[in-house]
């Protein structure tokens, strides 16, 4: 019995119509009506094709929600959101409502295998876009921890961009132990950062901590452009008056696969 997972799913035309009316009918409208959500940098976005890894601190269940309904249909429409496996698929009911409207899979959070190893890769591989959350879980006080390298490394492997995204008001939104935003709309900024590529010869640890680095500064600086934003060899584009450093400096790393 083959051991490589039907992909199917991810390419019908189908699933994708019901996804389109469960995110941008249904969702989007749910989180316009609790959430204040402001997207700043697309322009970074300009020239992206698929495949490629989405990134993002990840802080609330609002995180996956937010970035689904509110970044360009166009960069969305055949996402796939990696989902800890041991929490979103350990019932029938919670796995098809993640697949309608997150187009998810399962993504191990231990070290143990499991079904669904590896689809990262292989959705990748099949032309896919992933949307995974480095760190692995939700970070319980919005301080956001080291970034695992399974993201970072599916780039070097595969020769993918990665997106790096800062969500910022999403912990305050909706922290960790609530099942619904706070009252009053509270504001979500989401900050979409220029693609990165691996360097010539970088290895995951040190993409990783590159990625990492992206994504502290434009939550500390508040900001899609970061200083000092000029692309390394493999790297194209660059957002005017960026500084000449092909490098930011270097965050923390943490170790095993990435997930949800």
């Amino acid at each position: 019995m083959s051991t490589v997972p039907d992909l199917s799913r991810f390419h019908a035309g189908w699933h994708r119509w019901l996804r389109f009316a469960a995110q941008r009918l249904v969702l989007r409208g749910v989180v316009g009506a609790v959430v204040d959500t402001e997207v700043e940098g697309l322009d970074n976005l300009d020239g992206l094709t698929e495949p490629f890894v989405l990134v993002a601190n990840h802080s609330s269940h609002l995180d996956a929600t937010v970035l689904v309904t509110a970044l360009p249909y166009r960069h969305t429409r055949h996402l796939a959101v990696g989902a800890a496996a041991d929490y979103f698929f350990n019932s029938w009911w919670r796995r098809a409502a993640t697949s309608l409207f997150f187009n998810s899979y399962p993504v191990h959070r231990s070290g143990q295998g499991g079904k669904g190893r590896g689809m990262s890769q292989q959705l990748l591989a099949d032309g896919v876009p992933v949307l995974i959350f480095p760190e692995g879980t939700r970070s319980r006080d919005g301080v956001m921890r080291a970034f695992k390298p399974g993201a970072a490394a599916l780039c070097c492997k595969l020769g993918v961009p990665c997106v790096p995204v800062a969500l910022l008001g999403a912990h305050d939104a909706m922290p960790v132990g609530r099942s619904w935003p706070v009252p009053g709309r509270p504001p979500v900024r989401v900050l979409v950062g220029r693609p990165m590529r691996p360097g010539p010869g970088e290895k995951a640890k040190e993409f990783n901590d590159r990625v990492a680095a992206r994504v502290a500064t434009m939550l500390t600086m508040q900001t899609p452009y970061v200083v000092g934003d000029q692309p390394t060899a493999g790297e194209a584009g660059g957002h005017p008056g960026a500084g000449t450093d092909g490098r930011d400096a270097r965050g923390g790393a943490g170790a095993q696969e990435e997930a949800s």
